[in-house]
């Protein structure tokens, strides 16, 4: 009876061992899918970059209609919005406090590409454009910043409100 008993403790301790390495596994899996940050993590000189590169390419742009809803240009699920023109011209991005803007100038004139209020802000206007001068309001608790875009010869440029 002792070597059946030992025989039946290696079994159960075996199969404990081999459920919990699965069940690890498993969980390491569910884990990484809930809480992983799709495309990773960027640093701020990675975002400066990006926003300064002549031709970045969001893949959609999503409008803010109603106050407390942004626009990005991430392609997070269930984002919407028009699609990069084929007559798109130079791209420059833009930050106030506030939040961040990239612009194009093109056929129609300027145009809000996409835009992201900063921690603690929200969108509150947008004029996307095309138009002679397209501008996105953020609105944060003490404090509101306008961003006013124009195209000087090809290129996206802030300017004064007039």
């Amino acid at each position: 009876m002792g070597r059946r008993s030992i025989l039946v403790a290696t079994g159960w301790v075996a199969t404990a061992a081999i459920a919990t390495v699965i069940g690890l596994g498993a969980i390491r899996l569910v884990g990484e899918s809930l809480t992983g940050t799709p495309g990773g993590v960027r640093s701020e000189a990675e975002i400066e970059r990006a926003l300064a590169a002549p031709e970045p390419a969001p893949s959609t742009s999503t409008a803010s209609a109603a106050p407390g809803t942004t626009g990005t240009a991430s392609a997070a699920p269930g984002t919407t919005g028009p699609a990069p023109s084929a007559s798109s011209g130079a791209r420059r991005g833009f930050a106030t406090d506030g939040g961040t803007a990239v612009a194009e100038c093109g056929v129609g004139g300027v145009r809000l590409v996409s835009w992201a209020p900063a921690q603690g802000y929200r969108v509150r206007d947008v004029d996307r454009g095309p138009d002679d001068d397209v501008e996105v309001t953020f609105q944060g608790p003490t404090r509101e910043y306008e961003l006013k875009v124009r195209c000087i010869g090809a290129e996206p440029v802030a300017v004064a409100d007039d």
